[in-house]
């Protein structure tokens, strides 16, 4: 794929994230995807895997939410398979905290699958707002 088409799908995943709604994201994991969060903190892993992704990682998010959570990209810069999106996530924990993070997310798509994402953002507001990434996560983290 082109990175214009590249830079469409992740596009395309962003718009369904603002919209809560949306599958883009699902159909388009590679089997082998690896999300990596970056950083010195315990959320800062690899997660391998589309289970580990979408049941470790993304289940344990989505729980702390009391709807889908919601991140509104609004710059894209994209060359070859890799895709640049800066974004910001509008969020209210089922608790009723704030969880609006600044994200810079970096994504390679590799034959219309997204291969990698490393995810940079605010850590210190993961932690007191969502809390430390909890160990029965960690196992379904792969």
């Amino acid at each position: 794929m082109s990175a214009a088409e590249n830079k469409q799908l992740v596009r395309q995943i962003y718009t369904d994230a603002a919209n809560r709604s949306g599958t883009t994201f699902v159909d388009n994991l590679a089997d082998d995807v690896c999300w990596t969060v970056t950083g010195q903190y315990s959320w800062s892993r690899t997660f391998r895997g589309r289970d580990a992704v979408l049941n470790g990682l993304m289940g344990h998010f989505r729980s702390l939410f009391a709807e889908r959570p919601r991140t509104v990209a609004h710059n894209f810069v994209a060359e070859g398979d890799t895709v640049v999106v800066e974004a910001r996530g509008d969020n209210v924990t089922r608790t009723g905290l704030r969880y609006d993070n600044d994200y810079c997310m970096v994504w390679r798509i590799e034959n219309g699958k997204v291969r990698q994402i490393r995810e940079y953002c605010d850590s210190a507001l993961v932690e007191r707002v969502l809390g430390p990434f909890p160990a029965e996560a960690v196992a379904k983290a792969g």
